[in-house]
């Protein structure tokens, strides 16, 4: 989205703060034992209490306000009764949400309990990496360089990236042009970030697989070769200097 007036970048603020809020309380609301069901519904009163609209519900019809993945799901994890939160889980959790007709997104893995699988390395290496990334980006800077960012940085790390998911704009809706923020260069892109655009930057930092494939639910995300993935978003502004992580109340970087 490109900002071009006071009321649109208000209107960003007050949404990004609302999934940045939401995102934060619902991690430190998860416990052993939770069904992903009832931390969705927490995070859905949250959302309501602001009078926000879950995105992927009003856009696509998700079954669930937030989407909530575990171990070795990688997204679009759909929350359930079933499925009970246990000790050293590695979780994801995904929040965009619509209000006065803005959208923003954010999202971040976390261990849940003591890590006894090992699994902070790669949250670490996610999280790092998707700070290294967004303080690179300003108005001109070339797409494919971010990419090639945070695939060098994944590897240095000792892991990989999913190259088929990707950060997007976001603002008049969901989804938005420049529609491919790759976790790797593609060569041939030759687009570049534009100043006083809003957008999603997230990493998808992988232990083995570097496909995401879609199961028989229709949503649910997992790798090709199995292993782990983390991801880490936030919705920020760029700008010809610093960009302005409109998100930052989700405190992922805290």
């Amino acid at each position: 989205m490109s900002i071009t007036k006071e009321s649109e970048l208000e209107g960003m603020k007050a949404v990004s703060e609302v999934v940045g809020i939401t995102l934060k309380r619902m991690r430190e609301y998860a416990k052993v034992g939770m069904s992903t069901k009832e931390l969705d519904e927490y995070g859905g009163d949250i959302l309501k209490s602001y009078g926000a609209k879950s995105a992927p519900y009003e856009t696509y019809q998700f079954p669930g306000y937030t989407c909530i993945s575990v171990n070795q799901e990688i997204a679009h994890g759909i929350p359930s009764v079933n499925n009970l939160l246990k000790e050293g889980d590695l979780i994801n959790i995904d929040v965009s949400a619509e209000l006065n007709g803005f959208w923003s997104d954010n999202g971040g893995s976390f261990v849940l309990g003591k890590d006894i699988y090992n699994h902070q390395p790669l949250v670490n290496a996610s999280k790092d990496i998707l700070h290294k990334a967004i303080s690179r980006i300003k108005g001109g800077v070339k797409i494919a360089d971010i990419g090639s960012l945070i695939e060098t940085e994944a590897k240095k790390h000792g892991f990989r990236v999913i190259k088929n998911l990707a950060g997007h704009g976001v603002g008049r809706s969901l989804h938005e042009k420049p529609e491919d923020i790759l976790n790797y260069r593609v060569k041939s892109n030759k687009e570049r970030f534009r100043q006083n655009t809003t957008v999603a930057i997230e990493t998808f930092v992988s232990t083995n697989s570097t496909i995401a494939l879609e199961l028989n639910d229709g949503w649910t995300l997992v790798g090709n070769r199995g292993g782990y993935v983390c991801q880490h978003e936030h919705t920020i502004l760029i700008t010809n200097n610093a960009p302005v992580i409109l998100t930052e109340s989700n405190g992922i970087f805290a």
